[in-house]
């Protein structure tokens, strides 16, 4: 039993995981650090404060703080944006950039009568010299 928990823990993928996870823990606090502290308050420049979280009122005896529900839709919102101008439009062009190589035109083709790769503008096979039309 020792011994199947040993192979389980070291496969790649729980290792893969777990590394994963500890990344995105510390990229989540570098973009928080980034919208707390650079973002959030240039709400405060056309307004008078940079953040809502005093905003409360109060129903029999009971508080509702509903700056903070406000501050916390700002933040998502602004770190939203941030992932997707910063993370996911850059991955989306590597993606369209990898897809537009692939999808360029072969430059060899088969001979047809010995299946050889010849180049796509040859008149006659390197390899059984018969004449082909270029295609």
């Amino acid at each position: 039993m020792l011994k199947d928990f040993k192979a389980f823990i070291l496969r790649g993928n729980v290792i893969d995981l777990a590394i994963a996870v500890a990344v995105g823990a510390a990229f989540t606090a570098v973009v928080t650090s980034f919208t707390q502290n650079l973002l959030t308050p240039l709400l405060a420049i056309p307004g008078d404060r940079a953040s809502f979280a005093d905003l409360k009122f109060t129903i029999s005896g009971s508080e509702f703080r509903y700056g903070a529900v406000i501050d916390s839709i700002i933040s998502f919102v602004i770190i939203a944006a941030v992932l997707f101008f910063l993370v996911v439009q850059p991955v989306n062009a590597l993606i369209r950039r990898r897809k537009a190589g692939e999808d360029e035109a072969p430059a060899t083709r088969e001979c047809p009568e010995c299946l050889s790769e010849i180049p796509v503008a040859a008149r006659r096979c390197a390899f059984c010299t018969a004449q082909v039309s270029p295609a």
